[in-house]
């Protein structure tokens, strides 16, 4: 596939090599109101690897009554094999039960996913802030005495449908708690969108105030109001060097109606291969694997690269 190339103009007030952490898989397809089969899963984690993705969120464990999209977490690692292993290749998972699920799969790494409201914590794990933080402990716990490598999502850091906006001081206390469990890495996530740069330098400020430096964060925009790319820029101007990413801009949140789909990965590596940032993707392969996915699903990817690359 031949395509036009971004002119590269370096810029040096963001750091010279970027890991997309890509989220696809998992948070992508959580959402899709049809279930994909798992040998397409398995087929699309692959593709992704082939195109230079060295971190791909393969599944979830979550129970899968809440979560059907994602029931088939065991047949999907199983026809991946050693591919859906390793620190690189992370889960998601709820509860201890979800652990075992996972370790009994053969999983290298794992992530968690708590609130930063009350009312989120209610909805998505139907337990409290304290609740839900007291469940996370042992998980933590026993995943790294397994050598697991563990992030921490925590959601609604930039506002919250039921709650309004949420103050950064309550965000990078909801943080710190799961982080102080002994967590890898954070991911702080803007669920519905509605994030500003300035809001961004903000909260990475006070997680760094807080002993949580960009180092260890990495940033989950999703693009509701179009402001994902941007906000993405401020964080890496901060020095986070990990963001979250999903494929032809999959995804949503099943517990947050007003959550539309993540930053695609073709519109965030174009804008990183202008800016010559090294990310190691090939970003022709990754167009050819979201439409791949788009004729999966039945439907035109929202990428705004991948529709100007392919025409579609």
């Amino acid at each position: 596939m031949s395509r036009a190339l971004p002119q590269v103009e370096p810029d040096p007030s963001i750091p010279e090599r970027v890991t997309v952490y890509e989220v696809g898989p998992r948070d992508g397809l959580q959402n899709e109101s049809a279930v994909v089969p798992a040998a397409a899963k398995a087929e699309f984690v692959r593709r992704l690897l082939a195109a230079g993705l060295t971190t791909v969120e393969t599944t979830s464990f979550v129970d899968p009554r809440w979560v059907p999209q994602l029931a088939d977490a065991e047949e999907v690692l199983g026809l991946l094999g050693d591919e859906g292993r390793g620190a690189r290749r992370p889960v998601l998972v709820p509860n201890v039960r979800g652990l075992d699920r996972a370790l009994a799969a053969g999983v290298g790494a794992v992530a968690i996913f708590g609130s930063a409201t009350e009312t989120f914590a209610r909805k998505n794990l139907n337990r409290s802030l304290e609740e839900s933080v007291a469940m996370f402990a042992p998980v933590v716990e026993r995943a790294r005495a397994e050598g697991l490598w563990v992030r921490a999502y925590v959601s609604m850091c930039f506002g919250d449908p039921w709650e309004g906006p949420v103050p950064v001081p309550q965000v990078v206390d909801a943080c710190r708690r799961l982080m102080d469990l002994g967590c890898d890495q954070l991911s702080v996530g803007d669920t519905i969108g509605v994030g500003t740069v300035g809001h961004v330098h903000r909260l990475l400020e006070g997680l760094d105030a807080a002993g949580i430096g960009p180092e260890r964060t990495g940033v989950h925009f999703h693009d509701t109001y179009g402001q994902a790319l941007a906000n993405t820029l401020a964080a890496l101007r901060d020095g986070v060097t990990v963001v979250d990413a999903s494929t032809g801009g999959l995804g949503g949140c099943p517990y947050a109606k007003s959550a539309t789909g993540n930053l695609a990965t073709e519109d965030l590596v174009w804008t990183l291969e202008g800016a010559g940032v090294e990310t190691g993707v090939d970003l022709d392969a990754l167009v050819e694997t979201s439409a791949w996915m788009a004729g999966v699903l039945g439907r035109p990817s929202p990428s705004r690269v991948v529709k100007a690359l392919t025409g579609g």
